[in-house]
């Protein structure tokens, strides 16, 4: 099944659907949208996350069939399973084997070693395990999340099965070592991986390079200055670009909002010259794509102090020289990519806003330019920014879903 394709006017006002019953949820993206896929859920004790698992999903637009193993519904019900699902629930060889068919995905939570074992030497022992078979027999996707004691997870026995199970396709993801248990990873990063590993395989998947956080500047040994960024909007960009399939690498400066933990490469540079020395770096590798969302220092200490200044000084006389503009000085190494800047104003009006934008594109040589007002961040009644092109066209983004959407779109379009 092909995930059916979303169209929305980058001008219009996204208005937050209500959830409408019981078994509603919140819809958090699109990464999932027309997918089916199949929960499997085996006998670990870390069955009891089923429900978070399964609403986390459907928050990302799949739609959810689970089959549940004889050992699972001892310890979750199937009634609370579908009540998360909103769909249908598997337990027996009567309940619509067919409903196997059309499937895009198999995510498996918990694994046991059991159910790996199986899967490995082909044992059909109920439902869980047909759809296994198939899903492996047409190559459709499949990830495992095991769920076991450390003992047994560290067991030479365990670590051939998986590497068996690898072998035949199935992508196997450990959580964290807690408690003397190898335990499944948080719901959120499971969705995460699971999305990736479907959208990589659709076409229109790009190479990309996302810059984001603030920058420093040294005054001496212990002090600095530092422009402000939490870098939000960078990370939400990155996760958007990953959850959909992308290969996405992060150069990042200071940020004060949490990594997520699947971005697969995050390079960190926390003054300007590094951060651009890593840009140079990356750009070796001619990658398709460039999104710059760091907030690069405009000026840099000249001549910072050796040592600690001391505290009592009478004054402090700081020189700063303008520093290189990042979009500038990457022109000609990310030639051929797409390129989306950023750029932040304040106390203009709009009209002025996007000239500028638009006066950035042209002397960079950027694809777009998503331009905000300070005054406008926080207010829910204005954009969160205008993506402006070399035309000068000017479309409102007014969510941060929206703008990281356009962001992918224009990625996926291509130059």
């Amino acid at each position: 099944m092909k995930p059916r394709p979303r169209r929305r006017s980058h001008g219009k006002r996204r208005v937050p659907q209500a959830v409408s019953s019981d078994t509603g949820v919140e819809r958090l993206g699109d990464s999932l949208e027309g997918r089916r896929v199949v929960l499997g859920v085996s006998g670990g004790i870390a069955a009891v996350d089923t429900v978070r698992l399964a609403r986390e999903l459907r928050r990302h637009g799949a739609d959810v069939l689970t089959v549940m193993s004889e050992a699972a519904q001892r310890i979750i019900t199937p009634l609370a399973v579908q009540w998360a699902t909103d769909g249908a629930v598997l337990t027996d060889w009567s309940s619509g084997m067919n409903q196997l068919d059309d499937v895009d995905g198999v995510l498996v939570a918990p694994a046991t070693r059991n159910t790996l074992a199986a899967h490995v030497h082909g044992l059909q022992g109920g439902p869980l395990m047909m759809a296994l078979s198939v899903a492996r027999s047409r190559g459709t996707p499949i990830m495992a999340v095991p769920s076991m004691h450390q003992d047994l997870a560290t067991d030479p026995v365990t670590d051939d099965l998986v590497e068996a199970a690898r072998e035949q396709g199935m992508h196997v993801l450990w959580g964290p070592l807690e408690e003397g248990k190898r335990k499944t990873a948080d719901h959120t990063e499971i969705v995460a991986r699971f999305a990736h590993l479907l959208n990589a395989r659709s076409p229109k998947r790009r190479s990309v390079a996302v810059t984001l956080g603030a920058t420093a500047t040294p005054m001496d040994d212990v002090r600095r200055l530092v422009n402000t960024s939490s870098g939000r909007t960078g990370w939400a960009v990155a996760d958007d670009l990953y959850r959909h399939g992308h290969d996405v690498t992060c150069i990042a400066g200071l940020t004060t909002v949490e990594q997520p933990a699947w971005l697969p490469l995050v390079l960190r540079a926390e003054t300007a010259p590094d951060m651009l020395a890593e840009c140079h770096a990356v750009a070796r590798d001619q990658l398709d794509a460039w999104v710059h969302v760091a907030a690069v220092l405009d000026y840099l200490i000249t001549d910072p102090a050796e040592g600690k200044v001391a505290s009592g000084s009478d004054g402090l006389q700081i020189d700063l020289a303008p520093g290189p503009k990042h979009i500038d000085a990457l022109r000609e190494a990310c030639e051929g990519a797409v390129r989306i800047g950023f750029k932040l104003e304040t106390g203009i009006k709009q009209k002025e806003l996007v000239r500028r934008a638009v006066a950035q594109v042209e002397r960079a040589g950027m694809t777009a330019v998503i331009a905000n007002r300070l005054e406008d961040l926080g207010d829910d009644t204005r954009p969160r920014g205008h993506l402006v092109d070399a035309t000068g066209a000017d479309f409102a983004l007014h969510t941060e879903r929206d703008l990281v959407e356009a962001i992918r779109r224009l990625i996926e379009r291509g130059s």
